[in-house]
């Protein structure tokens, strides 16, 4: 690896990246905090999550200036664990959530994201945008004209700073400018300090103090293997979205490694399981992180803000760190998706649509994801379906009629195909079945093709099939029976 190569992995702009990654640790607290709360740990549980996750992923993860830390989405899948068993099983659980995340990456379930269609993710994105604007509603409303003013007043430096100058990302001078004037004025305004204490003391090595039995496998095994699935989910949903604003490419499977080894880190350091926050994310991009320097400096910055400068983290406004995340969820919504609600076809409107609702419904990344991704599959298999056909002919000299099948034979078109052929016509000597327009995908077609064969053989016709590729070829004979000998039609199946 070239030294040339690793500046452009690690730091294309060490000042950028630097600057960057302070927006995000000065981001990630908060958000740690409340994910801790949801799961009902100790505060402490998420912020040590967020630097050994964060930290781990710069140097295993697949995906440059992506920040990986505790989430809602993981932090709401362990309430039960936590309440029933306590903390010992949540960091047992967060090991072996990253055990099978290492087992996803070897099995390269990466490469899955491939099935995942443009609608969905655009679906994925619009719902998290949304997710994250009403997430800071509590922050917000009924909080008192001095939270608007400030909330207010930090939306225009976000914007308007810019204009002034690029060399510093305007949401770090918006926290520490709305910082400096609540401390000056003393508004009285929630803070920081007021969501939870912060840790005075380093994260320390430890094994989960539980007893290592069969049982607490059983307990723990259902609750990481949703963990594995959730947090690959959203990281390799989020990998793809950097990937489009950065206008650059990732490795899918990496990742799953990255996020494995991140999680188990954070298990043994006293940590609960994350994944990758498309929110921290879009501030570190826009903020000018390309680099995994930045998602180091996160993490490692955001340790030294908690264990050194807590008291005065503690006096941040939640209203800039509002200004900030409002900030975030206008930049991630896809905007032009709208407008081309009009111009795309129907189907792939109806799947963003769909995975945007379910997702807000639920607040279920996964199941959003799901639903999408199935609905893009029922759509596409539908469209298949419009370009299946069979037209004949018949050969009245020799008393034979050719079939041309024409499209794609699978499940959705395989009842289809059956119907299209006439086993009772008059006078027929032979049939001529010809596949040189069409494919067959799977054992449903293979069984409707031995179906057709068997139907005329029982009828005393002949039967010829001509022009298989060699996929298809090569099917029939691992499946189909009907030139295996001794092959006969089901009872009741002649009709």
């Amino acid at each position: 690896m070239t030294l040339v190569h690793l500046r452009s992995e690690w730091a294309p702009n060490v000042t950028r990246e630097l600057l960057s990654g302070t927006v995000v640790a000065l981001a990630l607290i908060p958000e740690a905090i409340a994910f801790s709360i949801i799961a009902g740990v100790d505060p402490k549980v998420g912020l040590y999550a967020s630097f050994c996750i964060a930290v781990v992923t710069a140097f295993a993860g697949g995906r440059p200036a992506m920040i990986s830390a505790a989430t809602g989405a993981m932090a709401l899948v362990m309430v039960t664990l936590v309440r029933e068993h306590g903390l010992g099983y949540l960091f047992a659980a967060t090991i072996l959530t990253g055990v099978f995340q290492l087992i996803a990456s070897v099995l390269k379930l990466g490469n899955l994201m491939r099935f995942v269609s443009r609608s969905v993710v655009t679906g994925f994105v619009n719902a998290l945008a949304i997710l994250i604007f009403l997430a800071q509603m509590p922050e917000l409303l009924g909080q008192g004209p001095n939270v608007y003013l400030m909330t207010a007043g930090g939306l225009a430096i976000i914007y308007g700073f810019p204009y002034l100058t690029k060399a510093v990302p305007s949401p770090l001078v918006t926290i520490v400018l709305l910082t400096a004037v609540s401390m000056y004025f003393g508004f009285g305004i929630r803070t920081v300090g007021d969501m939870g204490a912060l840790p005075s003391e380093l994260p320390w090595f430890a094994l989960p103090q539980v007893p290592f039995t069969l049982e607490t496998l059983q307990i723990i095994l259902p609750y990481a293997l949703t963990l594995a699935m959730v947090g690959l989910l959203e990281s390799l949903m989020t990998a793809a979205i950097i990937d489009e604003m950065t206008d650059t490419t990732s490795d899918k499977n990496r990742e799953c490694a990255g996020q494995g080894l991140a999680n188990i880190t954070a298990g043994f350091f006293g940590g609960m399981a994350g994944c990758a926050m498309i929110g921290q994310s879009v501030i570190n991009v826009s903020s000018g992180g390309r680099g995994r320097l930045s998602t180091l400096w996160a993490g490692a910055f955001l340790l030294f803000l908690i264990v050194v400068l807590g008291p005065y983290v503690a006096q941040i406004p939640m209203a800039a760190l509002v200004a900030v995340m409002i900030m975030v969820s206008i930049n991630t919504f896809q905007w032009r998706s709208l407008q081309a609600l009009l111009t795309h076809p129907k189907s792939s409107s109806f799947v963003m649509l769909g995975t945007v609702i379910v997702v807000v419904a639920t607040h279920d990344l996964a199941k959003g994801v799901l639903f999408g991704v199935i609905l893009s599959g029922l759509f596409f298999a539908h469209k298949v379906t419009q370009f299946f056909g069979v037209a004949s002919t018949r050969d009245d000299t020799n008393a034979v009629r050719t079939y041309y099948v024409t499209g794609q034979i699978f499940f959705a078109t395989a009842e289809a195909f059956h119907s299209a052929f006439d086993f009772r016509e008059e006078d027929l000597k032979g049939v001529v079945i010809d596949l040189h327009a069409s494919h067959f995908w799977d054992i449903t077609s293979i069984s409707a093709l031995d179906r057709v064969v068997l139907k005329f053989r029982h009828h005393d016709i002949p039967v010829e099939i001509i022009g298989m590729n060699e996929a298809t070829a090569t099917m029939v004979e691992r499946l189909a029976t009907h030139d295996k000998e001794g092959a006969a039609l089901a009872a009741g199946s002649g009709h």
